[in-house]
C-alpha cells in the first residue's frame, strides 16, 4: 500500500453532518466537495468495484458550480445541499440507468425518480452514480452479470455483503458521505456489518417505498439510511422519511424529530440479548464471541443486560418466511419467468424463488401471515419486559467474494442461498427498527455488528442507544492498523 492510498483529503475526511455545515458556512464550496470526491472514487473505485453507471465529471462539476451559485445569492436546497450522493440500483433514478444488476434491464432509463431518490434531489444532493447490487436484490453478496463482483472494504477479495454492498463499501472507503440502502433480508444491516459502518432498517412505513404497485402488498422490503455516524444516519432519515399521500401505509410522524440530538442517558435501561436463539441459527467460529464481548459495552452506558429467548418456534419462523419470499418475488419476477428467453437470464436463485412461488396456494400466504402477527406478538411480550431486543448482524464474517454464497456455516449445510443470513429476518417479519452497530474486529482484522432491535415505531430511540454506544466505543475510528480507510 503506497503512501498515497493513506492520503485522504481533508474533505473527504469529514462526516456528512460536519461536510453539510462546511458548505452552508461556505468553508468549502460544492465544486471543492465534488472534485475531492470524484478523486476518491477514481483513486478506491476500481478497488472494490461499488460505484456504477458513473456521470461524466465535468456534467457534476458543472451542477456543483450551479450550488455554489444558490448559496451565493443565500439559496439553499437543505441538508443534502451540494453533497454527492449515489442510488442503490434498485431505486429508479430518472433518466440514469436503473439496472437491478439484470442483464435485462441493462439499458433501463426511469421516467421518474423513486420516492427517497427525488427527496435526496430536493434537498440539494448531486447524484454521481448509482452503488451496485446483487441480481434484482436477492441474496446478501453484491455481484451480478452487468457490473461484477464488489468487493469489501476491509479486503476486497471478500464479500461486502448485500444487497446494499455497494453503498456499505463506498460509504466506508469514503467515497460517499452518506449513503441509501433498502432491506428485506437484512440489505442494510449484513453489508453494514461487514463494512464496519451503520445500517438502520426504519420501522415498516417510516420511509415510503415506491411509487410501487403492490401498496398493499409489499410488506418486507424498505428503504432506509447508511452512515458512518448514527447522526448522519439521523439526518439521512429526517429527509427519506415522511408521509406520501401514494402510499397509503407510509407513517405520518413529522420527520423532523430525526434532526433532534440524540444524547440520552440509558441508566437502567433493559436490553434482552437473542445471541443465536439458543443454538438454534448456526454460527461461524468467533461471530458469537465478538458480539457477547460487545455486551460489556452497554453495560457500561447503564443499560442491565441479560439473555432472553421468545416464545416461538423459530424453525416455523423460517418456513413463514419462506412463504412470504416466495410469494413476493413471484409476483415481480413471475412475468418474466413465464418468457423463456427471459428466464434463462435470471440467476438460479431467483428462478428458485419463482418456482416456490408457484407452488404456493393462496392457503399458504393466508397461514404465513397468521405466523407472522403471531411472531410480532412474541416479539411485543419480550417487550414488556425489556426497552431493546440485541441479535448479531450476521453468522458469518466477510466471506470469499469469488462464491455465490456460503454453503456451510458453523458446522451446518445450508440448505438455500440465503439461510446464511436466516438471523436478519425476525425483526423484517415484525416491522421493527433495527440498526446494525458495529461491535469491533476478529483476529483477521474483519468486521462484526450487533442489531439493536426497538419496539414498532421507536426508530429514534434504537437511533439514541446507537449514537450512544457510538460515543463509548468509536469502532468506525478504531480500525485495524494499516488500514487506509
Amino acid at each position: 500500500m503506497d503512501s498515497a492510498e493513506q492520503t485522504i483529503d481533508p474533505i473527504v475526511a469529514l462526516g456528512a453532518v460536519e461536510l453539510s455545515r462546511a458548505i452552508h458556512a461556505r468553508e468549502v464550496s460544492c465544486r471543492e466537495v465534488m472534485s475531492a470526491y470524484l478523486e476518491r472514487i477514481e483513486r478506491c473505485n476500481p478497488r472494490v468495484n461499488a460505484l456504477v453507471s458513473l456521470r461524466e465529471r465535468s456534467v457534476l462539476l458543472a451542477e456543483a458550480d450551479e450550488r455554489d451559485r444558490q448559496l451565493y445569492r443565500g439559496q439553499s436546497m437543505g441538508w443534502m445541499h451540494g453533497m454527492p450522493q449515489a442510488i442503490k440500483d434498485l431505486a429508479a433514478t430518472a433518466g440514469l440507468r436503473t439496472t437491478l444488476g439484470s442483464p435485462l434491464f441493462a439499458e433501463q432509463l426511469p421516467a421518474q425518480d423513486a420516492i427517497s431518490v427525488a427527496r435526496v434531489r430536493a434537498s440539494g444532493a448531486l447524484i454521481v452514480g448509482k452503488s451496485n447490487v446483487p441480481e434484482f436484490g436477492l441474496g446478501s453478496h453484491t455481484y451480478n452479470r452487468v457490473f461484477g463482483t464488489t468487493g469489501n472494504a476491509y479486503d476486497p477479495a471478500l464479500s461486502a455483503g448485500g444487497s446494499s454492498g455497494g453503498a456499505a463499501a463506498a460509504l466506508a472507503l469514503r467515497m460517499l458521505p452518506v449513503a441509501d440502502g433498502s432491506d428485506m433480508m437484512g440489505s442494510l444491516r449484513n453489508p453494514a456489518a461487514f463494512n464496519n459502518v451503520f445500517g438502520l432498517r426504519p420501522s415498516q412505513g417510516r420511509v415510503p417505498h415506491g411509487p410501487a404497485p403492490e401498496l398493499f402488498v409489499q410488506q418486507l422490503a424498505t428503504e432506509g439510511p447508511m452512515g458512518r455516524s448514527v447522526t448522519d444516519i439521523a439526518c439521512l432519515l429526517a429527509i427519506q422519511a415522511g408521509h406520501d399521500p401514494r402510499v397509503p401505509l407510509s407513517l405520518r410522524e413529522d420527520p423532523a424529530i430525526f434532526n433532534q440530538p440524540l444524547q440520552r442517558d440509558f441508566r437502567g435501561a433493559r436490553l434482552g440479548w437473542l445471541g443465536d436463539y439458543g443454538g438454534y441459527l448456526a454460527m461461524d467460529d468467533g461471530v458469537l464471541a465478538l458480539c457477547e464481548a460487545a455486551l460489556e459495552d452497554f453495560r457500561q452506558l447503564g443499560c442491565e443486560v441479560e439473555a432472553c429467548q421468545p416464545a416461538f418456534a423459530m424453525e416455523a419462523l423460517w418456513q413463514c418466511w419462506l412463504v412470504h419470499r416466495h410469494w413476493l418475488v413471484q409476483g415481480s419476477l413471475g412475468p418474466l419467468y413465464a418468457d423463456p428467453q427471459q428466464r434463462r437470464l435470471l440467476k438460479p436463485e431467483a428462478q428458485w424463488e419463482v418456482e416456490g412461488g408457484l407452488r404456493l396456494s393462496a392457503a399458504d400466504v393466508y397461514r404465513a401471515s397468521q405466523l407472522r402477527s403471531d411472531w410480532y406478538r412474541a416479539l411485543e411480550r419480550l417487550f414488556e419486559r425489556y426497552d431493546f431486543l440485541l441479535l448479531p448482524s450476521a453468522q458469518v464474517f466477510p466471506f470469499d467474494a469469488e462464491i455465490p454464497w456460503p454453503s456451510r456455516v458453523g458446522g451446518r449445510d445450508m440448505d438455500t442461498y440465503h439461510r446464511w443470513m436466516e438471523v436478519v429476518i425476525g425483526p423484517t417479519l415484525a416491522g421493527l427498527p433495527s440498526l446494525s452497530v458495529p461491535v469491533g474486529f476478529n483476529p483477521a482484522g474483519l468486521p462484526m455488528g450487533v442489531q439493536i432491535i426497538g419496539p414498532a415505531q421507536a426508530d429514534r430511540a434504537v437511533l439514541q442507544l446507537g449514537h450512544a454506544h457510538e460515543q463509548l466505543t468509536q469502532w468506525v475510528a478504531r480500525r485495524p492498523a494499516g488500514h487506509p480507510l
